[in-house]
């Protein structure tokens, strides 16, 4: 009996932080791990990751449709390559459209956007920099749940379809308010 009751008052509460949750603005942040593998030079792979972080506003349309817009800065992976060490920092604006799949207080989740982006490569001391601007398809899939009527939280995937590598990736941890 204490299961049923338990299951019943889950199932209320889950619908009423849905209802209020259909539409709207929210906010968030997020923290991932960034990986980058470039294609070949002179034999060796430029191949590293580093902590990156995003910041969100995002806009739900109906359950299971939105739109949103990060900031994204995917750190600064850098490794040794021919014996010289080099340093990539890339950061740059992603507008995304996303489709839900919502179930319950969990939704999954694909989202596709476009990111326009800054990177700098350095090399090894008195070596060559590079500094120039690009833009590339990124998507990704997850994994939200909705706790306490309006926090949010995610587990993601995304890909970034960057020219000249082979793989460059993240995996995010992020959390939403949702207005």
């Amino acid at each position: 009996m204490k299961r049923i009751l338990a299951t019943v008052l889950l199932t209320l509460a889950s619908a009423g932080a849905l209802a209020d949750n259909d539409s709207g603005l929210y906010l968030g942040i997020g923290a991932g791990q960034f990986n980058i593998e470039l294609d070949e030079v002179d034999g060796e792979t430029f191949d590293s990751d580093d902590t990156t972080y995003k910041l969100f506003a995002g806009y739900r349309i109906n359950r299971f449709f939105g739109v949103e817009f990060d900031y994204i800065d995917l750190g600064s992976p850098s490794d040794t390559v021919d014996g010289f060490n080099f340093e990539t920092k890339i950061k740059g604006f992603a507008p995304y459209a996303i489709g839900t799949l919502p179930l319950g207080p969990i939704e999954l989740f694909a989202r596709v956007g476009y990111y326009f982006y800054d990177f700098e490569v350095d090399g090894p001391a008195g070596g060559a920099t590079l500094d120039d601007s690009d833009e590339d398809l990124v998507y990704g899939v997850g994994v939200g749940l909705t706790i306490f009527d309006h926090l949010h939280a995610r587990l993601e995937y995304e890909e970034f379809d960057v020219t000249d590598t082979q793989s460059a990736n993240a995996i995010w941890l992020s959390g939403a308010w949702r207005f």
